[in-house]
Formats: structure tokens, C-alpha cells, sequence
């Protein structure tokens, strides 16, 4: 695993790049969605938003210079009480590179989400559930459960 790096990077000057994976990761999510029996539309990124969002961490996973996983973290402050806190908006590592990787990966995001004095972080696991597990063998504590209902059909 010594060969991996993993480097915050310009979304904008990543972007080329993690297109591909943004969109295979999508594309894995609609499956496990639809499996279920929910819907979601098409892979349409605001690139708007998150090229010119300056609370917009992009964590990019490198094995010999290839992006093989990505993470963007939203910086924000907590509506309630004005902590410093990170939300995930997606986290992702390549299927052929699921081999211990992604712990590492998200132990160094919140390092360096503490580093930039950060309170809590925040995700939501929706494209592989058994992620949950690893993320509570971090030290994650379950703290909400998501739902969602369709009000159209998409």
C-alpha cells in the first residue's frame, strides 16, 4: 500500500481526470439504488458549483500517478451552532483497488480535516452499505439514518 499517495488537489485541474471515476461511481450507485427499487437521474455534475466552491476539499487516491479513488469534502459551519464541520459528498476508490486502501484514505482526510479545525465529519453511505463497517472500525458513529422518498419519477 506504500504505493498509494494521496494528495488534496485543484477540483478543476482534477476534473479531466476524475470524470471517469465520478461517473462509474454514479453509475454503481444507480445499480444498488435500482436493485431496491429507486431511481435516480442522470449523471449530470453542477461543475459550476464544485469548480468554484472554495469549502470544497477534492482528495485524490494516485497509485503511480493514476487516480484510482477521489473524496470532495464540503467545510462548512454547523447551522445549529457554528462548529466547523465536514460533510461528505462523495467518497470513492476504484473496485480493483478495494484492498485496505480506503481505510487509509479516510483516516488521511480526517487528519487533515482536524488539521483545518474541523469538529465532526459527516457521510453518508449510499453506493456500497458494507462501507459502514469500515467506517465504524475507524472510529464513525452511527448518528442518523438517511431516507429518501421519490416525489417524482425520475
Amino acid at each position: 500500500m506504500s504505493d498509494y499517495a494521496i494528495i488534496v488537489e485543484n477540483f478543476n485541474a482534477a476534473w479531466p481526470e476524475l470524470e471517469p471515476l465520478c461517473s462509474r461511481h454514479y453509475g454503481e450507485m444507480q445499480a444498488r439504488m435500482a436493485a431496491e427499487e429507486m431511481t435516480i437521474g442522470a449523471f449530470k455534475p453542477r461543475l459550476n458549483v464544485y469548480g468554484t466552491a472554495d469549502h470544497l476539499l477534492c482528495f485524490v487516491v494516485r497509485k503511480e500517478g493514476e487516480a484510482v479513488g477521489y473524496a470532495f469534502i464540503w467545510i462548512t459551519q454547523d447551522m445549529h451552532n457554528s462548529e466547523l464541520i465536514a460533510m461528505e459528498d462523495t467518497i470513492y476508490i476504484r473496485p480493483d483497488h478495494r484492498n485496505g486502501i480506503g481505510r487509509r484514505f479516510t483516516k488521511h482526510i480526517l487528519a487533515e480535516l482536524k488539521t483545518r479545525g474541523c469538529i465532526r465529519a459527516h457521510v453518508t453511505i449510499a453506493t456500497d452499505l458494507r462501507v459502514a463497517k469500515m467506517c465504524e472500525r475507524v472510529g464513525f458513529k452511527r448518528s442518523a439514518i438517511a431516507m429518501t422518498y421519490f416525489l417524482q419519477e425520475t
